[in-house]
């Protein structure tokens, strides 16, 4: 008589003590359990629980502004209308989305177009040297601004909340369109856009009492200097001949013309001639 087969253990439908784990003769549970269907969602919630951005710590947080300002007065920057401007305006809505949570680090980034939205040390160095010309500092405001570079338009953002009027160029159309999208929200200021040459300035609203630019090249162009306001200054990256690299350069204009001085070194994209 030949021996039964044996029955094969049974896969599915599985029994229900299966599902809850096997039990201890001692009544615990056991640690082995097969089969948790829900077990991805539950580590998922879990996951979630542990990623969440704190309550009022979000990128939108005054506190994470504030932060970034600490760091900048720590790193030299003592201009408080300029802290006070970054305070206000939030950086992580000018750039992409991928990149929001790097937005309040010391960090450029790029913006597309083979453009970069600067440090937010850079930028505050340069209003910084801004507000040192004999206009701000009797006036307490960077008055009229020719902005050359508009790029997503953070700077122009900052510059309309310490100026009376803002005139901003841009030369991309694709970054000209950004700009006006990122700043049609932004409350406060007087800020007219330009698509155009840079390099040409913008003689309609001369003369200017601050002139930035966030694009260097070999020299400045003499428009930039012809526009310039009796007692306005000028801060923009040049090259220098005695490094080889880009130095922050702030022209000052008196009675006897234009005073030029070099100061720290910088990397801004090249400034260039034309629209695209």
């Amino acid at each position: 008589m030949s021996a039964s087969k044996a029955t094969p253990p049974r896969r599915f439908p599985a029994a229900l003590d299966t599902l809850r784990g096997a039990r201890r003769d001692d009544g615990g549970a056991d640690s082995r359990s097969l089969l948790r269907p829900q077990r991805h969602l539950h580590e998922a919630a879990l996951d979630a629980a542990r990623t969440q951005v704190p309550s009022g710590l979000g990128l939108d947080s005054a506190q994470v502004r504030a932060r970034l300002v600490q760091r900048l007065r720590e790193s030299g920057i003592g201009c408080e209308p300029v802290l006070d401007a970054i305070a206000a305006v939030e950086r992580h809505r000018f750039v992409d989305s991928a990149l929001a949570t790097q937005a309040y680090e010391d960090t450029s980034l790029p913006i597309g177009h083979g453009q970069t939205i600067s440090k937010p040390s850079v930028v505050a160095r340069m209003l910084e040297l801004a507000f040192g010309g004999e206009q701000a500092r009797r006036r307490g405001t960077l008055g009229r601004v020719l902005e050359i570079g508009t790029g997503c338009g953070y700077q122009t953002a900052l510059l309309a909340r310490l100026a009376r009027l803002v005139v901003s160029i841009e030369r991309l159309r694709p970054l000209h369109e950004r700009a006006r999208a990122n700043l049609a929200p932004q409350r406060g200021g007087d800020v007219r856009l330009v698509y155009g040459d840079g390099r040409l300035g913008h003689p309609p609203w001369a003369p200017y009492d601050t002139v930035i630019a966030a694009a260097g090249g070999e020299s400045l162009p003499a428009a930039w200097l012809e526009q310039m306001a009796l007692g306005g200054r000028l801060v923009a990256p040049m090259h220098d001949a005695a490094s080889g690299g880009q130095v922050l350069c702030v022209v000052d204009r008196d009675e006897q013309g234009h005073v030029h001085r070099h100061h720290e070194a910088v990397h801004f994209v090249p400034l260039k001639s034309g629209r695209e």
